[in-house]
């Protein structure tokens, strides 16, 4: 109170001023803005400064550089360093100090990216490990922010694994280091796999260094092609073959296993610099064969799946990794070659009989034609010698045509029992493969499993009866129907041919017969067994003219003998009256017989 009172008043202390709020010392207001200013950091536009963030929320970052009023920032432009807190120091590039409303403009971005170049150079240079924020993917790989610099990261340096999604990479912040710039066209590549190399390397050579046959070890599968499985035993990549990912057979390996899935392997080798490593997966269960049923013989009856085809037979499985080989010869009591294809196919599921069973070997050989009986045991009681049947017609040679009665049982028609009149010279002539054709069974070859068989033998044999027509010195009307260079083939009634040499078709008027002319022949020679008729239209004219010769002959005989005439007359008359009785007699017998 005593200092107070020896304070002495402001004599010309302005009261309306004070009142107005205006200055109420003596000091001008210039001073006191210059006292003011000094306790302030001197900053310029364009400028990069450090700050220190005291407020953050979750759009923007409040920064104080120790100038009169602070700085907002986007958070966003510190989305590299998601460890941002308040406290941190921070570069800002001040682009304005002061805008209408009077706020200082600050930017982080721009910051980084005037010192970028110079802090990438000196990354490169020092091997340092950097951060960054990767932006997006882009072709080949992904773009990550550095130092405010775009850099290029490759998909084959994020990591030591190759990477199936890079998406899921996108927004996060990661370690780097810088391995190449471009100076001239600025362009920086990171890697963020470089980090973990040498590390892995170190663990590499100590796994190495420890493998052996034998040994178990566990894995990641990384990845799956179709010959087999890469498997990542950590840092050293080992390949299980697909022979050796299942005791039974695989088709794709992704029926096995799965990308990522973690699992025992043995190792069954590797080179000498142990850079090839294989592994097995089957290795590690005990093999099938060894846990077969130990009551299972030949002649057993098991049922399984087909799981591979061939031309020559199928391959069985009747439990995992247990197969057994049915031969196509194994399939069908057929002797007709045919392909395994014709019976089964992938995937079908059989009964099958075994036929030889060789544990130690682990081989089994399989049939199906054993379920049901074999025909040729009973051959003479299903098709005994005479018996008729309708068979098809399956393969023909030059003299004859194979048929097929049933599944297993086989036969031959020769090619001169097809029929009693046409000479056939091919089978494909009379029918055609696939045909059904009736046949009658002649003869019975149980050792080599055929049968003989016959088509004419169904029907009677006309040649008996043409015996009686086409009697020699008969004459018939025929046509030719084909010309040879050793004569003509005649078409005759009945459906029979018969044969003219060229001296035989001579007619009257010296000319040649031609093909398709019709004319009268005698038959000449007729011979049942052969089943030929020769002809001859010459004969015919040329036997009338000898017959009118020998006529003209006896007549001047007669007349030369007078006396004698009348009892030459007589006997003669006589005895064509004995032939007319006598042929009438052989008439009256064949009618009866007809």
């Amino acid at each position: 109170m005593e200092n107070l009172k020896n304070i002495a008043p402001i004599e010309d202390f302005n009261w309306d001023a004070y009142e107005s709020g205006d200055a109420v010392t003596n000091v001008s207001k210039e001073e006191l803005e210059k006292a003011y200013d000094s306790t302030l950091n001197k900053v310029n536009d364009r400028e990069v400064v450090d700050g220190t963030v005291i407020a953050m929320n979750k759009r923007e970052v409040v920064v104080n550089i120790g100038y009169k009023s602070d700085g907002i920032i986007p958070l966003s432009e510190f989305r590299y360093n998601p460890d941002l807190k308040v406290g941190d120091t921070v570069e800002v590039y001040i682009e304005n100090q002061e805008d209408k409303k009077g706020q200082l403009i600050l930017s982080h971005k721009k910051a980084r990216a005037t010192r970028s170049w110079d802090r990438v150079n000196a990354a490169l240079e020092n091997e340092e490990i950097i951060k960054g924020y990767i932006k997006c993917r882009t072709k080949g790989g992904m773009i990550v922010d550095v130092f405010g610099i775009e850099a290029f990261l490759p998909g084959s340096q994020i990591d030591v694994k190759p990477i199936r999604d890079y998406d899921v990479f996108v927004g996060k912040t990661m370690e780097f280091k810088v391995v190449k710039i471009n100076q001239e066209f600025k362009n920086v590549v990171v890697s963020h796999k470089a980090l973990i190399e040498a590390e892995l390397e170190q663990q590499k050579k100590e796994i190495i260094g420890k493998l052996e046959k034998g040994q178990v070890l566990e894995g990641t599968v990384k990845n799956i092609t179709s010959y087999g499985v890469f498997i990542d035993l950590g840092g050293v990549d080992g390949l299980i073959h697909i022979t050796d990912l299942s005791w039974g057979r695989v088709s794709d390996p992704r029926e096995v296993v799965s990308l990522d899935q973690k699992l025992n392997v043995v190792i069954l080798d590797f080179d000498d610099e142990k850079k090839r490593i294989a592994l097995g997966l089957k290795q590690l269960t005990p093999h099938p064969w060894d846990s077969l049923d130990p009551n299972l013989k030949v002649g057993d009856h098991v049922k399984g799946k087909v799981v591979v085809m061939a031309d020559y037979g199928a391959f069985i499985e009747i439990a995992p990794g247990v197969e057994g080989l049915i031969h196509v010869s194994e399939m069908s009591w057929s002797q007709h070659l045919r392909s395994a294809q014709d019976f089964m196919k992938v995937g079908d599921e059989i009964e099958a009989v075994i036929l030889t069973l060789d544990r130690e070997e682990r081989k089994m050989s399989l049939g199906i034609k054993q379920l049901k009986a074999d025909p040729w045991e009973t051959i003479e009681e299903k098709y005994p010698v005479g018996s008729k049947h309708t068979a098809k017609v399956r393969n023909f040679t030059n003299f004859g045509v194979f048929v097929e009665i049933e599944e297993g049982v086989d036969g031959l028609i020769h090619i001169s029992d097809l029929s009693w009149t046409k000479k056939i010279k091919h089978p494909s002539e009379f029918t055609q493969i696939g045909a059904d054709i009736e046949v009658q069974v002649l003869e019975i070859d149980k050792e080599n499993r055929r049968l003989s068989l016959g088509h004419k033998q169904l029907e009677e044999n006309p040649w008996d009866v043409f015996e009686t027509v086409f009697t020699v010195g008969s004459i018939h009307e025929g046509t030719i129907i084909e010309m040879l260079d050793k004569g003509a083939v005649v078409a005759l009634p009945y459906g029979v041919e018969g044969f003219a040499t060229p001296k035989h078709l001579v007619k009257e008027d010296g000319s040649q017969a031609q093909l398709d002319e019709k004319l009268e022949f005698k038959v000449i020679e007729f011979n049942k067994d052969a089943k030929r008729i020769i002809l001859s239209h010459s004969r015919i004219f040329e036997d009338a003219a000898k017959a009118e010769e020998k006529a003209e002959k006896k007549t001047t005989k007669k007349s030369s003998k007078k006396e004698e005439a009348p009892m030459i007359q007589n006997q003669a008359a006589s005895t064509t009256l004995g032939d007319i009785d006598a042929l009438a007699a052989l008439k009256e017998q064949l009618e009866g017989k007809k």
